[in-house]
């Protein structure tokens, strides 16, 4: 497909094609301009434009949709893929693609301890030395000093947005205030004013530049709240209200409060509009997402976790280093190219243990498209599931084989584990 030859009459749209009795979970297919992504579906995370040591051959090889790409890593590249026709097209994908606001990494500049994003609880910490805190909120927007270059800068809903529709993905995320579970129920009320405040910014600015490279990019709005049902249905009804084309459903919080958060959002969210996960794609919350009413997903985590040697398997998930002498595939009756070509555990523990640097690469390729495909196929096999209404009866299946307990049993064990804390 040449960067000009548009699916969809070069338009945003999305269908229901089967709902699941009982629950908020359906399958559907999301219409975008450079192709349809059949949900539920994964999106693999390609953060500057590609996934880490991978190829968009080794993409579509393993079923790969729709490819994530990040605002903020590619926003001074952004007038050069303008330039380039789009994303897509400049990548050399040329299938659906979605940017993240970039929001989400100014902050974790802020917060100083990686992915723990809390600006009320930074205040105390750095309190003694502001200086070291390399991001902060502010009503309009997010002041940040870039870490690799020292320059100050400011990223806010208009800047966000004028970024993505210059980097030109088919969906983007309208740019929103993460909290963190450190944060209080005060903190999130102003949190979310603000994140509603950016959301109507968003959607004005978006919607002059909607058109800008010859066909429609589609803008979701996020949801924040915390953990807090009236917080996340009141923003639920609030963005629902407005003309986004779907919806980001994002925030920190534990694991066994997902079903709920989603289930308080999708009832209010408006049903014939998409729904994203954000930052998820360990197998449970897969299917807790599904059955309330997530449509697509995206993580970082099966092609990281591949690189540092952790697999993933319908028998569960495992470490290469304890297979120095097998001759097992990764997974017996996998389609992903690596098992396919029948490299086994130990020889994929030899390449991740080598010192070659090709070698090495090659390892972060194998195993990467291992990883995501199953990841991938997980969602496809939820798919046909819930189409042909055995939806319970495959979760139930992998949950016996991947954790080796019932899915109830599982859940419950969730539950427990995150009480302690």
């Amino acid at each position: 497909m040449s960067q000009t030859e548009y699916q969809n009459n070069n338009k945003f749209s999305f269908e229901i094609e089967k709902r699941m009795d009982g629950h908020l979970g359906r399958a559907g297919i999301i219409h975008t301009p450079h192709g349809d992504i059949q949900t539920p579906a994964f999106m693999c995370v390609g953060t500057h434009g590609e996934v880490r040591f991978m190829s968009m051959e080794n993409l579509h090889e393993i079923g790969a949709q729709a490819m994530l790409a990040n605002g903020y890593h590619l926003r001074l590249q952004s007038p050069e893929i303008a330039a380039g026709g789009g994303l897509a097209a400049w990548s050399g994908w040329n299938s659906p693609t979605l940017t993240d606001s970039g929001g989400f990494q100014v902050m974790s500049l802020g917060s100083g301890i990686g992915k723990v994003v809390s600006m009320e609880r930074e205040k105390e910490v750095l309190n003694a030395d502001p200086k070291e805190r390399l991001a902060k909120v502010t009503e309009t927007g997010i002041e940040f000093t870039d870490p690799f270059t020292g320059k100050e800068e400011f990223i806010g809903p208009k800047e966000s947005m004028e970024i993505q529709c210059r980097i030109g993905a088919d969906i983007h995320m309208a740019f929103d205030e993460l909290t963190s579970l450190a944060d209080d129920y005060d903190y999130n009320v102003e949190a979310l004013r603000r994140t509603e405040d950016w959301a109507q910014v968003s959607l004005n600015v978006h919607n002059q530049h909607r058109y800008d490279l010859g066909y429609e990019q589609a803008l979701y709005g996020v949801l924040q709240g915390g953990r807090w049902e009236d917080l996340r249905r009141s923003t639920a009804r609030k963005l629902g209200s407005m003309d986004f084309d779907g919806y980001g459903l994002g925030g920190a919080f534990l694991k066994k409060d997902l079903g709920s958060i989603l289930k308080w959002c999708n009832e209010e969210l408006p049903e014939n509009k998409p729904r994203h996960l954000l930052g998820l794609s360990r197998p449970d919350d897969i299917f807790v997402g599904i059955e309330n009413g997530a449509d697509t997903f995206d993580c970082v985590a099966p092609s990281r976790e591949a690189r540092h040697g952790r697999i993933e398997s319908r028998n569960g998930h495992f470490h290469l280093n304890k297979f120095k002498d097998s001759d097992l595939l990764l997974e017996e009756g996998c389609d992903c190219p690596t098992c396919k070509a029948g490299y086994t555990r130990s020889k994929l523990r030899e390449m991740y243990k080598s010192d070659d640097r090709e070698v090495r690469a090659k390892f972060f390729e194998l195993a990467s498209m291992h990883n995501l495909r199953f990841t991938l196929r997980l969602c496809e096999e939820a798919r046909a599931a819930l189409l042909e209404d055995r939806f319970e009866e495959f979760r139930e299946d992998f949950s016996r084989s991947y954790y080796k307990k019932s899915w109830q049993e599982h859940l419950l064990e969730l539950q427990a584990r995150d009480t302690k804390k």
